[in-house]
């Protein structure tokens, strides 16, 4: 049986999808390409639209399902036209789909969380089985259905005797602990890329802090951070997990409300601050004596975040994944291609130290091409 997969991510962050076609035949993963394609500008905004209530929603989810779809098919043709490989050669795509709600454990005790996707079609679009609705199992069995990208953080840059922190910044930021005695944990730390590609968007028409330079031209607001960092979420216990249904634009108005002397700029330098802070507050909290901590997506590229943190961190070692071995921006998508590999394999999860479930449970549904 073939031991390629491919991988595909967009998250919270909305800029795009990122994919690989990974191959595990000799027990680890190897990367054998990579492609990125941005959101258009009209399904970026109809996909940020649904993550809040608004009108006719399953119609305009069931066709923005489709575009996404459309997207992730274009994304796995240029991995696979890279490497040259046929679809047939593929044992499976793991689709991530995007997250549109994300409410676990609420309202009736189980709660949901929603990831847009059509499945069916991108077995359509590309003739290769596909591993999606990864996250609803999780749920069902009292989990917080996230974060799942530590089980692959755990084999991709696990060190026997040695406790290492993986820290993705999305759009949401989350922590994977490594252990040194083999346990693991991970949680969503808070806000990440997300809070400020929406604010530098607004204010500059930019997609997001190249480098983190406008945020770096200005000093963070003391007192707006203290505000920022009251929200009970950064003090609650693992496992957690959130999105952009608590941290989103409405979250940061209403804290700025009482804050209108505060220029765009400074806000930007704020939140980056708080992006700093409440990864950094984990880490202390959780890994007090963290030798390395190897940061991924996006927020990995934003040098003044990068500088941040191992600022507030200065006994740990701050460094991407790419000196793991993994560049940042093939990180998620890795873990989906890993994880669509346990799902057909049906090999479960033990999934109680990071997401809260019940047990080991099999993760991912299977659509045949």
């Amino acid at each position: 049986m073939s031991e390629l997969f491919i991988g595909l991510m967009s998250g919270t962050s909305l800029d795009g999808v990122d994919g690989v076609l990974a191959d595990f035949s000799n027990g680890s993963l190897r990367v054998l390409a990579h492609a990125g394609r941005p959101f258009a500008a009209a399904l970026r905004g109809e996909l940020l639209a649904l993550n809040s209530s608004g009108s006719d929603e399953l119609h305009r989810a069931a066709l923005a399902g489709n575009a996404l779809m459309r997207a992730y098919a274009e994304v796995v043709h240029d991995v696979l036209g890279q490497a040259r490989i046929e679809p047939r050669a593929v044992r499976a795509i793991g689709a991530h789909g995007q997250t549109v709600r994300h409410r676990p454990q609420a309202f009736d005790g189980t709660g949901y969380t929603l990831q847009l996707a059509q499945p069916a079609l991108l077995a359509e679009l590309t003739t290769i089985d596909v591993v999606a609705d990864f996250r609803s199992r999780d749920v069902a069995a009292g989990g917080q259905g996230a974060p799942l990208a530590p089980f692959f953080h755990q084999g991709m840059f696990g060190r026997a005797g040695e406790t290492v922190g993986v820290l993705n910044i999305g759009g949401i930021s989350n922590l994977t602990l490594l252990r040194a005695d083999g346990s693991m944990t991970g949680f969503d730390c808070g806000p990440g890329n997300g809070l400020m590609d929406g604010w530098i968007q607004r204010h500059t028409g930019r997609p997001f802090d190249d480098r983190g330079a406008w945020a770096a031209g200005a000093q963070p607001d003391a007192a707006l951070l203290r505000a920022l960092l009251a929200e009970p979420y950064f003090a609650a216990a693992p496992p957690k997990s959130t999105g952009r249904d608590l941290f989103n634009a409405e979250w940061l108005e209403q804290r700025l409300a009482s804050h209108p002397h505060v220029g765009a700029q400074q806000v930007q330098a704020t939140l980056t601050e708080l992006t700093a802070l409440c990864c950094a507050n984990d880490v202390e909290r959780h890994a007090p004596k963290l030798q390395t901590l190897l940061v991924c997506g996006g927020g990995a590229l934003n040098t003044h975040l990068m500088a941040r943190l191992q600022s507030l961190l200065p006994g740990t070692q701050v460094r991407s994944t790419e000196t793991a071995g993994l560049p940042p921006l093939q990180v998620e998508a890795a873990a989906f291609a890993w994880l669509a590999r346990k799902a057909v394999l049906r090999e479960p999860l033990e999934l109680q130290s990071t997401t809260g479930a019940r047990g080991a449970r099999v993760l991912g549904a299977v659509w045949p091409a």
